[in-house]
């Protein structure tokens, strides 16, 4: 287990400024998820902790080592891709053997067995160790992808999408199985993905990127309920949530679009903000929009049936909200229903900053 450390590391791809003074910090142990668009600096970021890349500026640390300018085999992080790159004309047994026969490691071949068996026991593929690679599933070669990485016993985990070549079922299992995986080896992880529920089921803690720039830091359910920015507010969640101009006249808050006001006092979010500014944008996720109550209407615009649940757009004076009702919420499209904003989950962003108020 280690610590990684990055210190307002920049990384410059000619003229394109991939890393932008990214300071991040992966705790021992811990599970981090590092969650950004195509294009962020996700994959930048972890080439540079693997020594994959070197940065242009800034500090890198493992367990408290500077690693600027450490070869890649000597700071004993094992990277698990996107492409499983497994040796087609090899069995199993033989990949997972391949880094401990190396020139670095030189292994006893008595301590590969040992250890490829351990490995495969946890990882349930004793049966599969005299296949060869076109032999298995999807499922089946990303765990032999992590098996390869196990054997190493490295200081830490850098995974690049490993879980984006399944399909979405598989991607579901195995998603709850890294993430026991990781608890029991008590290891350093530290994840790349674009996939916002990825992140939110597998993080202890979620770093969101947009280009090259660290956007948020913080537990999944706080990305989610008190996103910093617009960014991600907008990046994390699906139905995306509802934003809505809205004017702060004197102590009371109008939203044209809706033909709604309220009073400040009636909305917690605004106890803990002293200087609010005239025009803000209000964040509400579409499960806190309530259908059926209330005395503002709207008519049914469209409605998508997700099975588990019903996302429903509603159309207001001059907007359409987002809604996420139960499976058993029947509503039409046409039909003028009411609704209601659960106050208490309301947020506020500044437009010129974008930056949540507070």
């Amino acid at each position: 287990m280690a610590e990684i450390v990055l210190e307002n590391v920049v990384k410059n791809f000619g003229k394109v400024r991939a890393l932008r003074g990214v300071t991040v910090e992966v705790k021992d142990g811990e599970f981090l998820v590092l969650l950004g668009p195509t294009g962020a600096g996700k994959t930048t970021t972890l080439r540079i902790v693997s020594g994959l890349e070197e940065p242009d500026e800034g500090k890198v640390y493992i367990d408290g080592q500077l690693m600027n300018g450490v070869a890649p085999r000597d700071r004993n992080c094992a990277f698990v891709f996107q492409n499983y790159i497994l040796y087609p004309h090899m069995t199993v047994y033989d990949n997972l053997a391949f880094p401990l026969r190396s020139k670095l490691w030189r292994v006893e071949e008595d301590e590969i067995r040992r250890r490829i068996e351990r490995v495969a026991r946890v990882l349930k593929i004793e049966h599969l160790l005299r296949r060869k690679p076109d032999k298995l599933s999807g499922g089946e070669q990303q765990r032999v992808a992590l098996g390869r990485a196990m054997v190493r016993n490295p200081r830490v985990f850098l995974m690049d999408e490993p879980l984006s070549n399944l399909d979405a079922k598989l991607r579901e299992e195995m998603r709850v199985e890294l993430k026991s995986l990781q608890k029991n080896l008590q290891a350093t992880f530290f994840f790349v993905t674009h996939d916002h529920v990825e992140a939110m089921t597998l993080g202890d803690r979620v770093v969101v990127l947009n280009q090259g720039s660290v956007m948020q830091v913080g537990a999944p359910e706080v990305v989610y309920s008190r996103p910093a920015n617009l960014f991600v507010a907008r990046f994390v969640g699906t139905p995306e949530i509802n934003l809505i101009p809205a004017e702060v006249m004197g102590e009371t808050l109008r939203c044209k679009t809706m033909g709604t006001t309220w009073k400040l006092s009636e909305i917690p979010f605004f106890q803990e903000v002293r200087n609010i500014p005239s025009r803000v944008f209000m964040g509400i996720r579409p499960e806190d929009i309530l259908l059926g109550q209330g005395d503002k209407f709207g008519e049914v615009y469209l409605v998508e049936d997700l099975g588990v649940d019903k996302v429903i757009r509603v159309k207001t004076d001059h907007t359409i909200l987002r809604v996420r009702a139960s499976q058993e919420a029947q509503f039409a499209v046409g039909e003028r229903v009411p609704y209601l904003f659960r106050t208490e989950k309301l947020i506020f962003f500044d437009p010129v900053t974008e930056k949540l108020l507070g």
